[in-house]
């Protein structure tokens, strides 16, 4: 079965939704990502579950671990995309996400597929 490729391609990009203030006092930044996936392998896959650490600028690390992403479980055959948007908070107006997803290809090898560290931050002109 050599020349089978397992491979996902992974793109984020983010946006800031706003502030709110934290039961207690204290407030929070929240932030949409949109995720889209592809597979770039030669063998269909599914993802199984995700792993998230997010980081505030305190670096208070924050590790969010599941199955699949927004309810779903999606089976891409090569060359097919997924996208989804959720949504995360942090305390302080710059973060950073990164992590992996766990998938398992139609020959029954899993694997993993890195998620490269992207930031959270406010945009400069709602800096108060």
């Amino acid at each position: 079965m050599s020349g089978r490729v397992r491979a996902l391609k992974v793109e984020v990009k983010t946006a800031f939704l706003g502030e709110e203030v934290k039961p207690g006092g204290g407030e929070r930044y929240m932030f949409a990502y949109t995720v889209t996936m592809e597979n770039t392998g030669t063998i269909p896959a599914r993802l199984l579950g995700r792993r998230w650490v997010i980081t505030d600028a305190n670096g208070k690390r924050i590790e969010v671990v599941g199955e699949g992403v927004v309810g779903e479980h999606p089976y891409l055959r090569p060359g097919e995309a997924f996208q989804y948007t959720s949504s995360a908070a942090i305390e302080t107006p710059v973060g950073s996400m990164h992590g992996s997803y766990q998938m398992v290809a139609d020959d029954g090898v899993p694997f993993d597929a890195p998620i490269e560290p992207f930031s959270l931050a406010i945009p400069r002109n709602k800096l108060h």
